[in-house]
């Protein structure tokens, strides 16, 4: 059940975009064993100058190719689960679009069952 959003700059086709979110899918399937039918992901395009990131911190260098990772998930994973996860999302992006690994950044928060309404007004996750 995670939410993703991923944050990148404006210019991408729309090939580029539905392999970043397949690729992101298929990471989160195989690593975190997501049902295949769970996805729910938000794509945010910025212009230049919006989307602002330090090229060198804690990795890098970073590019122009530079994309963000927000995934929220209900479950909390272990550590060596989430690495495994960082390590397939970017070896999958960087077999199917070339994106370099320096320029995958992934933030994961953690939420509580009853944080979560899917839809018609009910806490979807704790009532049956």
């Amino acid at each position: 059940m995670p939410f993703s959003r991923i944050a990148l700059h404006q210019g991408k086709s729309e090939h580029y975009l539905k392999t970043l979110s397949d690729s992101l899918h298929q990471a989160l399937v195989e690593t975190f064993h997501v049902p295949p039918a769970d996805k729910f992901q938000a794509i945010d395009q910025y212009r230049p100058g919006e989307l602002i990131y330090d090229r060198d911190y804690l990795g890098g260098p970073r590019s122009e190719d530079y994309v963000l990772f927000y995934i929220t998930i209900g479950r909390p994973r272990d550590t060596a689960t989430k690495q495994r996860f960082y390590q397939r999302l970017a070896q999958l992006l960087a077999e199917n679009i070339g994106l370099r690994p320096q320029d995958v950044m992934v933030v994961i928060t953690t939420t509580q069952l009853d944080e979560w309404s899917f839809s018609a007004g009910r806490a979807s996750m704790i009532e049956g």
